[in-house]
């Protein structure tokens, strides 16, 4: 004797009942439709106004250069280094300052590179770049 109206047939039901998840995104929706017009209007700041002015030409870029001799380099001309620190010294005072780009021979002494390196510290330079070539596979 068997309780209820249950079939015979022990077969496996494959529909999957959407009414739960309809009933979930319905209340999730409801939740971000409340809930999204509080929080845009949480806080009320009053940001300070700036006047900045765009850069009318983009910083120039100087290339330094140590050859396998150790004599600098600055843009494809040979300078000494007294030259080269009164060179370096006109540009860290321009504004913007000028990004120097400081490429090494790899049969020179890293003495002079740290040489050149130690010159744009003293000079005031604050954006340096060190040029190399990718590694052949």
């Amino acid at each position: 004797m068997a309780f209820g109206t249950q079939d015979d047939t022990d077969e496996v039901m494959n529909e999957i009942n959407m009414t739960p998840f309809v009933d979930i995104m319905l209340v999730l929706l409801i939740i971000f439709i409340v809930t999204v017009p509080v929080m845009r209007h949480a806080v009320t700041v009053e940001l300070p106004r700036a006047s900045n002015q765009p850069l009318l030409a983009p910083p120039q870029s100087i290339r330094l250069a140590v050859d396998a001799q150790g004599q600098f380099f600055w843009d494809d001309a040979a300078v000494g280094e007294t030259e080269l620190a009164q060179r370096l010294a006109q540009a860290a005072a321009q504004s913007p300052q000028p990004e120097l780009q400081i490429s090494g021979d790899k049969a020179v002494r890293y003495e002079r590179v740290a040489m050149a390196m130690a010159m744009v510290q003293r000079a005031g330079l604050r954006t340096i770049g060190f040029v190399t070539e990718p590694a052949s596979p």
